[in-house]
């Protein structure tokens, strides 16, 4: 199981510094655990990624280009961000089948609310009403992953239409609080979190 970890409201630099020294410091038996946080707005783009894909930045938002999978996105406050520091050979789990357990949880998560999702094979998230509602970008490095998923819970999604989210132009975003009242952010937190986690570790 993995132990969690409340960061609060962060900027994004540090945290993804913390992540790869972690993740280089891990051993065998270093213990998984589940980084829980908000950003401060930032744009990551992946290695995958294209600046092209930001349309314009009128917010002056910061950019930073990283070493996970996947295209652009966005964070900011109101977004549940999970980073999972999990060792992946230890669950006998390839990339593909960690990802699947990842939407396994979410779409879980959105059932307590009778919310009907989706996930798309070709475009790793969680979807609704054919909008993005959670991202997910992971590295493996050393047996271990680090990044993980974003959720958007009650956020301001404005920044969203400044790119061309995971590298699609068509593709808008969408949040929990659009069709449900939600709870206090440290609750879905809580919540979504031990839906991921069963998910994970379950045989």
């Amino acid at each position: 199981m993995a132990k969690i970890i409340n960061l609060g409201l962060v900027d994004y630099i540090p945290i993804y510094e913390n992540m790869i020294k972690f993740n280089e410091s891990r051993t065998e038996s270093t213990g998984d655990e589940f980084w829980c946080l908000q950003h401060k707005p930032v744009f990551t783009i992946g290695y995958a990624g294209n600046y092209e894909d930001i349309v314009n930045n009128k917010f002056n938002i910061a950019v930073i280009r990283i070493d996970r999978g996947g295209q652009v996105t966005y964070h900011g406050p109101g977004q549940i961000v999970i980073y999972t520091m999990v060792n992946i050979k230890r669950l006998n789990l390839s990339i593909r089948d960690y990802v699947i357990k990842l939407e396994n949880g979410i779409l879980n998560y959105l059932e307590n609310y009778s919310i009907i999702a989706n996930v798309n094979r070709d475009n790793p998230g969680v979807y609704v009403q054919k909008k993005k509602i959670a991202s997910i970008g992971l590295k493996l490095k050393n047996n271990g992953i680090y990044h993980g998923i974003s959720f958007n819970l009650n956020m301001d999604l404005t920044p969203f239409e400044s790119i061309n989210i995971c590298g699609h132009k068509e593709l808008k975003a969408t949040q929990l609080s659009d069709f449900v009242l939600v709870k206090p952010f440290e609750i879905e937190v809580k919540e979504l979190c031990n839906q991921l986690i069963k998910s994970i570790y379950s045989e």
